[in-house]
């Protein structure tokens, strides 16, 4: 499934002969093109970080180059006079570049106080340098130096900035920095909110979710209302929402505890807006709801770094691991074709972060035309359906290879709860209905391996307690995480599928 999805598939009402006004329009005012997933949009810091780090780049290059005339033969013989401008300089403008903000690419910044500010940044280490040139034996050739870099840096940064900007523009665009948000309660404090958010317009509110639907009207201030809270749990648009807003009356503290019961079961974000009296005690909360990771640099809380470094590591052990097993992969690609008929790949839908569905991919085991993508039946010992080349790639999880392409794409990681197929069966029940916590584990990206594999619950779950031991392996492994647990889960996988010839794979 692709990331974006357009809205109209997400209704049950026809997108045709809707008017606005309509009662059965399921879209809303705030009307997104597309809907993009929450993982899709959690990127936007490592964005951040990539501008930064070309920018950094990109002012050591350009120093270098041009204190090479004042430092002919080499940096280490020079006199340090002669670099010291260069070098403070350099570290003074990355320095005020993050500290006023210019990654923060704000809402409702404009480019104009942007380039300004970047002209007075780059004015300001011009006159650090020339201070310090003061001090070289041959302080007009460093001046010199130093004129013309500060001035070709401060236009390479000009135009660098201007397509930073361009390119945060279109992804506001295309709704991949606006977070989308989902209401439950249709109560005078959803009002308020949904009009300061129609006044701000930095918040998508994808609909509402109310348990008194008969009391309440199909729509709230345009916004409809998609369902009940039980609907909520269930709902398809779930992975398109980065947090569920409980907007209810404080005195209702039964109410308010029922609900946040319910909703814990869920990997989304949830947050508790009540007693809001006034507009600006709405819009107050609505700045913070949108203040996404594009719109700040400073003050990252660590499950952001750690998600940051995560996808670092992925990145860079996954191309690895990409690059060492792609002839093995070559060679297996070429088994399954000789073996049996049908495709090499098999693709099956599963859920990913925040029960976003995703194509995992696999080598195919099975004989096409016994291929069950829904995982209705799991796989026994000499299933009929495993093919002989299934047998082997499958006891050796070399099937599990062609999940690189996931990892790569960003849908997966290389450690974290394995990925379970959608509508999944332990016995004749569906294995998440067996754990109230189940959805839990969804709040971290699946994993090509994970703690639950190297711990023994690897293959196929028979009854409830192999699902619940799952489960809260997985959320242990979620609670524990770092990338020090990520690197032993990773040595250890090897070692323990070996030692395991019990498991059903």
């Amino acid at each position: 499934m692709n990331a974006a999805l357009p809205l109209t598939t997400l209704d049950d009402a026809t997108a045709t002969d809707i008017l606005p006004g309509d009662p059965r329009n399921r879209r809303g005012p705030f009307r997104p093109e597309k809907l993009v997933s929450a993982r899709e949009r959690r990127s936007g810091d490592m964005f951040v970080r990539l501008f930064r780090t070309i920018d950094f780049l990109a002012l050591v290059f350009l120093a270098v180059t041009c204190a090479r005339v004042v430092a002919p033969h080499g940096f280490f013989t020079s006199p340090l006079g002669n670099i010291l401008p260069f070098i403070a300089a350099t570290l003074g403008i990355y320095w005020a570049l993050y500290v006023c903000g210019l990654y923060r690419f704000g809402r409702n910044a404009r480019i104009s106080v942007h380039l300004v500010k970047l002209t007075l940044i780059f004015g300001a280490g011009y006159l650090l340098a020339d201070v310090l040139a003061d001090f070289s034996i041959n302080d007009y050739a460093v001046t010199a130096a130093v004129r013309f870099w500060t001035g070709i840096s401060l236009i390479y940064f000009m135009i660098q900035h201007l397509l930073w900007w361009r390119v945060v523009e279109r992804w506001r665009r295309q709704g991949k920095l606006i977070p989308s948000i989902v209401i439950v309660g249709a109560t005078k404090y959803a009002e308020k909110l949904i009009e300061a958010a129609l006044a701000e317009r930095h918040v998508n509110i994808l609909g509402i979710f109310d348990d008194r639907l008969a009391r309440n009207p199909h729509a709230l201030v345009g916004v409809p209302v998609l369902g009940d809270v039980q609907s909520l749990l269930g709902h398809k648009i779930t992975p398109y929402v980065d947090q569920i807003v409980v907007a209810l009356d404080t005195s209702a503290k039964a109410r308010v505890k029922t609900i946040i019961e319910k909703l814990r079961s869920l990997p989304n974000e949830v947050s508790l807006f009540v007693d809001m009296d006034n507009d600006n005690a709405a819009k107050a909360a609505w700045a913070r709801v949108a203040d996404i990771p594009l719109a700040r640099v400073s003050g990252v809380s660590e499950d952001e770094r750690k998600a940051m470094l995560k996808r670092g590591e992925d990145l860079l052990i996954g191309t690895l691991a990409f690059l060492i097993f792609a002839p093995l992969m070559l060679v297996v690609a070429l088994l399954i074709k000789l073996d049996s008929p049908g495709p090499v790949f098999f693709r099956q839908r599963r859920h990913g972060f925040n029960n976003e569905v995703i194509l995992v991919w696999k080598f195919r085991s099975m004989y096409t035309h016994m291929t069950d993508h829904t995982a209705q039946q799991q796989v026994t010992k000499g299933d009929p359906r495993v093919t002989p080349v299934g047998r082997f790639i499958r006891k050796t999880s070399i099937d599990e290879l062609p999940q690189l392409f996931n990892v790569l794409k960003g849908e997966m990681s290389l450690v974290g709860p394995r990925p379970h197929a959608i509508g999944m069966r332990t016995g004749p029940d569906e294995s998440a209905r067996l754990v109230a916590e189940y959805a839990w584990r969804h709040r971290m990206k699946p994993g090509v391996t994970g703690w639950a594999a190297i711990k023994g619950s690897r293959g196929p779950l028979d009854n409830a307690d192999d699902v619940r031991r799952r489960i809260g392996l997985d959320v242990e492994y979620i609670e524990r995480h770092s990338i020090w647990f990520d690197l032993y889960i990773m040595a250890m996988t090897i070692p323990c599928l070996l030692g395991d010839a019990k498991t059903v794979r």
